[in-house]
């Protein structure tokens, strides 16, 4: 089984290297180093919280893919 610490290290990396390629797409559309680092910056900030409510509106609005309680004991009282 995985360690958290190797979960906690890939959810790193993959922030690392979303927000370099979004600080390099910054770049090559023209914009100063400067304002490629403040929308790197701001979309570091930005997408976990995003991520986050996304989750959590999922979570308690969206049923697509989960079986309600009442199908899971319909059918495990079959057995």
């Amino acid at each position: 089984m995985p360690l958290i610490k190797r979960h906690i290290a890939k959810s790193i990396t993959y922030r690392l290297i979303g927000t370099a390629t979004t600080i390099i797409l910054t770049l090559l559309a023209g914009l100063p180093l400067k304002w490629a680092g403040m929308v790197g910056a701001a979309e570091l900030i930005l997408k976990p919280i995003i991520y986050f409510l996304h989750e959590r509106f999922w979570y308690k609005w969206i049923k697509y893919g989960l079986k309600n309680s009442y199908e899971k004991n319909k059918t495990t009282n079959r057995r």
